[in-house]
């Protein structure tokens, strides 16, 4: 019994980890104004949209910044990781490895150029659509997953407020 109760929580953890327990939202919109690759985020509205052709975007629920935390402006995708280690203050506080239902980053983060930021998955789906972040891009780990395998390294980031 000792090894189906092991069985059953690798499998829910490896759920937790994609996504597959997380409701996602992403549809396609008409969109347009940006160039096709270009990822928009929408502060005000917490909806993320990557713009696939000229009129056209995929929309995503997002969490964002909280009041004095967000920010608006233009970054580039810098990095791209897959299971994101965690930790809060370099040196200071204990890394949370990747993969950990504890870890805040979620199945994948994808770091801007500019600041602190990123755009990460979480494990805490109910703060998606909130302003929830010390100024970083929530998504879902299903949706940050499609989006990561959209996006290339120089990726430009367009956040709005």
């Amino acid at each position: 019994m000792n090894f189906f109760r092991r069985l059953v929580a690798v499998i829910f953890a490896a759920l937790i980890l994609v996504g597959a327990t997380s409701a996602f939202a992403r549809d396609v919109v008409r969109f347009s104004g940006y160039r096709p690759g270009t990822i928009v985020v929408s502060t005000g509205a917490r909806q993320l949209y990557y713009v696939i052709n000229r009129g056209q975007a995929i929309r995503y629920p997002v969490g964002v910044g909280k009041a004095g935390m967000a920010w608006h402006g233009r970054a580039y995708v810098a990095q791209k990781h897959i299971r994101p280690a965690w930790v809060a203050v370099p040196g200071v506080t204990r890394t949370i490895p990747g993969g950990s239902p504890r870890n805040p980053m979620g199945a994948a983060a994808m770091g801007l150029d500019r600041g602190n930021y990123a755009i990460h998955g979480t494990n805490n789906p109910g703060s998606i659509g909130g302003f929830v972040s010390h100024g970083c891009i929530r998504m879902y780990n299903a949706d940050i997953m499609d989006l990561y395998r959209r996006t290339r390294i120089g990726t430009e980031v367009i956040v709005l407020r």
